[in-house]
Formats: C-alpha cells, sequence, structure tokens
C-alpha cells in the first residue's frame, strides 16, 4: 500500500512516470523499508497507464456498490397509526409537608446538637 501511496504523491508532484528508484527514495524518505520487489510490480503494472484514468474506472464501478444507510424507521399501518404504540405513564410526585421534614444530620429538633 505505502508503495501505491508513494507512486501517486510522485505523479501528483509532476513526475508522471515515476521510476522504481524515485518510489524508493519517497518510501525510505519517510523512515519506512522500501520493498523493491513490491515496487518494481507496481511501476510494472503501471507502465503506460494514467492514474487519473485508474481512479475513473474505480469509481464507475464503485457506483454500483451499495454504502451504507439501511436501519429505516417502523411502518405505518394503512388506517396511519403507528406500527408500536408507545405507551407514557404519569409519575406523581408527592409533596412533602411541613411536618414531613427529615433531619439528614440524625440531630432532635434542636438547633444546638452535638456535631
Amino acid at each position: 500500500m505505502q508503495e501505491a501511496a508513494a507512486y501517486i504523491l510522485l505523479v501528483l508532484g509532476g513526475n508522471s512516470t515515476p521510476s522504481p528508484d524515485d518510489v524508493k527514495k519517497v518510501i525510505t524518505a519517510t523512515g519506512a523499508e522500501a520493498n523493491d520487489e513490491s515496487i518494481a510490480t507496481l511501476v510494472g503494472d503501471m507502465e503506460g497507464k494514467s492514474v487519473n484514468d485508474l481512479f475513473s474506472e474505480g469509481m464507475e464501478k464503485l457506483k454500483d456498490v451499495p454504502m451504507g444507510g439501511g436501519g429505516g424507521g417502523g411502518g405505518a399501518s394503512a388506517d396511519g397509526a403507528s406500527a408500536v404504540e408507545v405507551v407514557e405513564e404519569e409519575e406523581e410526585e408527592e409533596e412533602a409537608g411541613p411536618g414531613d421534614a427529615v433531619d439528614m444530620f440524625g440531630g432532635g429538633d434542636d438547633a444546638g446538637g452535638d456535631y
């Protein structure tokens, strides 16, 4: 993969027909190890071909590949009702009255409790 990336970088940089040595220089400049056999195969396969034409051919092939999506929501029944009804229950909150106060420190009603 790094061979193809280096080749494409060279083409984008203005070298329309990179040599194996050109590709190797780009790969080693990044600190990676170049595979001479892979580079030679790539350059040989690219001989007489344009990177832009290959990209166009690839995009043409990909246009028919389904990507992403799916899901969708639940459908509605014939009468327009939702396929799944959600029932919400109302929760009643109890309000505390004046005599229902809770002492969270466990002390009595006197203000001078032991701390």
